[in-house]
């Protein structure tokens, strides 16, 4: 029984020795797999911590090498930079001193002239009092032996020969001054009379208003636009007021400036032509239009000088004959009133034998003032002699322009002959209308004054006179300045102006914003 309890006893022992030996190879077993994890993982991380020193240190370096190239490339640039400026500052001492040496030439050069002046002037002196000494002699000799002086001889012989001389001298002046009357008076009524008979130019009366036809009476409709934009616009860009009424088939342009009624006329007709009538449109059409009229300036002075045979014109000469077409002096279109001073003055000079050319081209250009009178200061005649004179024109054309209302004396026959062909142009029967005229300086001057106020782009005097339209530039004036400037120039227009009824001022100010896809 014992003995069975022992083996059972030693049985349990050697189970629990065997259990915890079991035990304790699992637990070293597990620590050194453990051990061996940990190792690995520090040398992993070991490893890491090393590649990413290693990537730093290049990066480093990396950033070392950039700043001290950018370094070198900012040294390089500040050098080059330092080297352009010394090289300018000595090109500039260089020039500085160059101008020292060339004023201190100069002033040798004017010391030097200085000098042989006040020698001049010494000899001057000495010499003129010599001679008022020899002077004084003389005539004191000259007393000593006449027993008179020289005050009393001459009062003496002038007595006695005026005495004899009288009587004689007044008839015959008399009949030399009635006889030669009387020739010039025959003379210049046989000459002027051949010359009007061979220069009998028609008169067309400058008008107003000029006549567009239309197609039909639907086209009114289009030319007015939605809301009346077509015809703002068309009337903005030309200064040209339109008149739309029960006229079948017509549209009336008013307005008192040629060129501008031109500019419409022909913008209107593209325009009814193309039948794409919008404010883009007409803008391209008027910009279109101003190119032709351009065109049409030139070959109106090219033709006139072609029929009154003036050849060798400066071309801008030539370009004002041509904008005298648009151009009225009481009515009377200037351009065709120049040609036909030409032709009148010519055909005096050949009755007379005097120079045909120079009188023809004096002629032509006696009022080529009146091209730029409204644009420079000063009359017609002083303009017309500087322009002259900056073309180099001979001082004879310049005389005859000068001369031809007589501001100054004429110097040439010519000049004489081309003021009897404006005289006798400007009188023929229909050639002027004064009323015309006045009532249009009234327009240009009402234009003027609205011109003459700060921030205004344009402006147009429109309605016959019954209105003055304003543009301003929208940058300068904002809307309650544009109150205040219409206000200021009913105000100037109320002190400045004579005229009949009530104007009516309006500004306009509008911002138009452009740009394109592209």
């Amino acid at each position: 029984m014992k003995r069975g309890v022992n083996d059972i006893v030693e049985t349990v022992l050697v189970g629990v020795v065997a259990v915890l030996l079991g035990a304790g190879g699992g637990y070293v077993a597990r620590k050194r797999t453990a051990e061996a994890q940990i190792g690995s993982a520090e040398d992993e991380a070991k490893r890491i911590v090393a590649e990413a020193q290693a990537q730093g240190e290049s990066k480093k370096k990396e950033a070392l090498i950039e700043a001290k190239e950018e370094i070198h490339r900012q040294r390089q640039e500040l050098d080059k930079d330092t080297r352009d400026r010394r090289q300018e500052i000595s090109r500039q001492e260089r020039r500085v001193v160059q101008k020292e040496e060339n004023l201190d030439r100069k002033l040798d050069s004017i010391e030097r002239k200085e000098e042989q002046l006040a020698k001049k002037e010494a000899r001057i002196s000495r010499t003129q009092a010599a001679v008022d000494e020899m002077h004084e002699q003389q005539k004191a000799e000259l007393e000593r032996i006449g027993g008179l002086t020289s005050e009393e001889a001459r009062t003496l012989l002038m007595e006695e020969a005026e005495a004899e001389l009288k009587h004689e001298k007044a008839i015959k002046i008399k009949e030399y001054e009635q006889q030669t009357k009387d020739e010039a008076d025959k003379k210049a009524r046989e000459i002027l009379s051949i010359a009007i008979q061979r220069c009998a130019a028609d008169h067309v009366a400058e008008t107003t208003v000029s006549v567009v036809a239309l197609p039909n009476d639907e086209m009114k409709g289009r030319i007015i636009g939605r809301e009346g934009r077509n015809i703002r616009t068309l009337e903005t860009l030309t200064g040209i007021d339109l008149i739309i009424d029960d006229t079948p088939e017509a549209v009336l342009l008013s307005g008192f400036d040629p060129v501008r009624r031109e500019i419409a006329r022909i913008a209107l007709e593209k325009l009814i032509q193309d039948g794409r009538i919008h404010p883009a449109r007409i803008e391209e059409m008027v910009e279109k239009a101003k190119r032709e009229v351009d065109a049409r300036i030139k070959e109106a002075g090219e033709q006139a000088t072609f029929d009154t045979g003036v050849h060798g014109l400066h071309p801008e000469l030539v370009r004002l004959l041509g904008r005298m077409r648009y151009r009225t002096s009481y009515g009377q279109n200037v351009l065709n009133h120049s040609v036909e001073v030409a032709h009148l003055a010519g055909m005096m000079a050949a009755e007379l034998g005097c120079d045909v050319t120079l009188a023809k081209r004096a002629g032509l250009l006696h009022d080529i003032g009146k091209a730029i009178d409204h644009e420079v200061e000063g009359s017609h005649v002083q303009i017309g002699a500087d322009l002259a004179r900056k073309y180099r024109e001979s001082k004879d054309v310049i005389n005859a322009i000068e001369s031809h209302h007589g501001d100054v004396e004429p110097t040439c026959v010519e000049s004489v002959l081309v003021a009897a062909a404006d005289a006798v142009s400007s009188a023929r029967p229909g050639a002027r209308r004064e009323s015309l005229e006045s009532y249009l300086k009234r327009l240009k001057s009402l234009e003027a004054i609205a011109e003459s106020f700060e921030g205004v782009e344009r402006c147009f005097a429109i309605q016959a006179g019954r209105e003055i339209r304003v543009m301003v530039r929208p940058d300068k004036v904002d809307d309650a300045e544009a109150t205040a400037l219409a206000h200021n120039i009913v105000k100037k227009i109320e002190d400045e102006l004579e005229y009949p009824g009530q104007i009516k001022a309006t500004v306009i100010r509008e911002t138009r914003v452009v740009d394109y896809a592209k």
